[in-house]
């Protein structure tokens, strides 16, 4: 679990807030992704950690010019390049102060948010809003194409991430995906449950479906954010050197109006926006 110790009293989670009243870029807490990513891998910086977070934000308004209010869902995309992670409450803080200032237009939304988001992370952070009758198609509902494990026949008693439950099978070497919908981990900060559904998309010795449905388990009790349970996923298994490809998606049901999708791949490559039925 990520030392939360350098963004001391910044943060918001597990707090009584005050909802700010206007805009307030000030809101955002970021918190480095060193802090995690220190004594992850035994590869070290060697990991070749590419991808993004995406975030959608279902809960997004402001006010119009005329001081009406406009609403939108939005989406925004952190690469995983980028210095820190943003802490998602001050995220929400954030978004909320939007709702009771006036903007002249959607643009200028646009690139307030972007240039907030970006500064926060240390990256460029790529920002779309979309009307809710864009929305409609933008966010259809999809499903996994893949294997699921869940059906797996497995008895388990390990609730902390283990990846010597992981097995393989070096004498098959395949080109599949599995998936799983049973991940939980747990808000470090709060303990509050986070569910998702995790993809493993690979190439290279076969991955024992039992196996990785004990692994995935196995992050249960864990408290760590989003974004740091699919890089240690993303690290337990290149570090093998069993794989030639591989990328590892998790998508998360939504808290607060938001929810965090982290991808993670061996090479930078685009992502799908894959709005799952839990979300």
């Amino acid at each position: 679990m990520a030392d939360l110790s350098s963004a001391g009293d910044r943060l918001e989670l597990g707090k009584i807030s005050s909802y700010p009243e206007s805009y307030d870029p000030n809101q955002l807490v970021a918190i480095p992704r060193k802090l995690a990513r220190d004594g992850l891998s035994q590869l070290g910086d060697s990991v070749p950690l590419n991808g993004v977070d995406i975030w959608t934000a279902y809960e997004v308004s402001w006010l119009s010019p005329k001081g009406v209010p406009v609403v939108a869902v939005a989406r925004f995309s952190i690469p995983a390049s980028s210095e820190n992670i943003v802490e998602s409450k001050s995220f929400k803080l954030y978004l909320n102060s939007f709702n009771g200032t006036k903007f002249s237009d959607w643009g200028s939304v646009k690139g307030t948010m972007k240039s907030d988001l970006s500064a926060a992370a240390n990256g460029d952070v790529t920002v779309e809003l979309f009307s809710l009758e864009d929305a409609l198609e933008a966010f259809k509902v999809n499903a996994v194409s893949g294997h699921c494990v869940d059906h797996e026949d497995i008895e388990v008693n390990c609730y902390q991430p283990d990846a010597n439950l992981l097995q393989f099978n070096c004498s098959e070497v395949v080109n599949e995906t599995l998936y799983s919908n049973l991940l939980k981990s747990n808000c470090p900060v709060t303990g509050q449950p986070d569910w998702a559904t995790v993809v493993f998309e690979y190439q290279g010795a076969k991955i024992s479906p039992a196996s990785l449905l004990a692994y995935v388990v196995s992050f249960r009790s864990h408290q760590d954010f989003h974004e740091h349970c699919v890089e240690r996923m993303f690290c337990d298994l290149w570090e093998t050197g069993l794989f030639t490809q591989l990328s590892v998606y998790a998508r998360y049901t939504r808290r607060g109006g938001l929810d965090i999708n982290p991808f993670r791949s061996h090479v930078a490559t685009q992502v799908n926006d894959l709005r799952l039925v839990r979300q």
